[in-house]
């Protein structure tokens, strides 16, 4: 089982608690690591009491994991890729990524009226989230979600159903296209094989990734499966150039 709190609510009358109640993972909700971007968000907690937590969540032997928010006020791609590098340092198992989204009726509308706050695109989040994914992916930290902290009453904000989807496709992209970009010839056709459970992130939402490449590459995209290939692992050839 496992629970989300605030790095606040962590104590060892509250772990002891936890341990009775057979948790075994604790997510801190702790938005950013910069103090400044935590106060403006009305965080009661700063990154020394993230740390303090964190360090007590650990010694009392439950799984540590974090979630993160992007987007949030004033906050720039800089605080959020040096958060991420900071929860690396407290060596987490799980992270979730949640994207800032403007809801009906909350004084964040208030200032999105105004003009005095601009909510990511779907493209900037897209972006940025890449960035981020492959940090913790580098260091085998596991991607438990990443979604919008709301699905309803949306006013503006890089919302979309399968936007975990969006950003592991645009990776897997970016993978093909480098690879292509390498060669000193024109490719024709990229014959791909996969873990079948990477099958739809290669191909991409709406076979956005297969229909890119042929639009802005004239590339054509094979995909195969093979279940002896790990999960996110992949065999990458080119099988067909144009002729000179």
């Amino acid at each position: 089982m496992e629970i989300t709190t605030t790095p606040n609510q962590i104590n060892k009358q509250a772990l002891k608690k936890y341990k009775k109640e057979k948790i075994d993972t604790i997510k801190l909700d702790i938005k950013s690591t910069n103090d400044y971007i935590l106060k403006k968000s009305d965080s009661n907690f700063t990154f020394k009491d993230i740390k303090k937590a964190s360090k007590l969540v650990k010694l009392y032997g439950f799984k540590l994991g974090y979630k993160m928010v992007l987007g949030l006020p004033e906050s720039t791609r800089i605080d959020e890729i040096n958060t991420a590098k900071n929860l690396i340092k407290l060596k987490p198992k799980k992270i979730d990524i949640i994207l800032l989204t403007i809801t009906k009726g909350t004084e964040l509308e208030k200032e999105y009226n105004k003009g005095k706050y601009e909510p990511l695109s779907i493209t900037q989040a897209i972006e940025i989230c890449k960035e981020i994914v492959r940090i913790f992916y580098n260091k085998k930290i596991e991607i438990t979600s990443i979604e919008a902290n709301s699905k309803e009453n949306i006013v503006a904000g890089p919302f979309h159903p399968e936007f975990k989807q969006l950003v592991e496709s645009a990776m897997w992209y970016d993978a093909i296209l480098s690879k292509i970009k390498k060669l000193n010839a024109k490719v024709k056709e990229v014959e791909i094989t996969v873990n079948p459970e990477d099958v739809e992130n290669i191909i991409g939402y709406k076979k956005e990734n297969v229909l890119k490449l042929k639009d802005t590459y004239d590339v054509d995209l094979i995909v195969n499966q093979d279940e002896k290939i790990k999960k996110g692992k992949t065999k990458i050839e080119i099988t067909k150039l144009y002729n000179s």
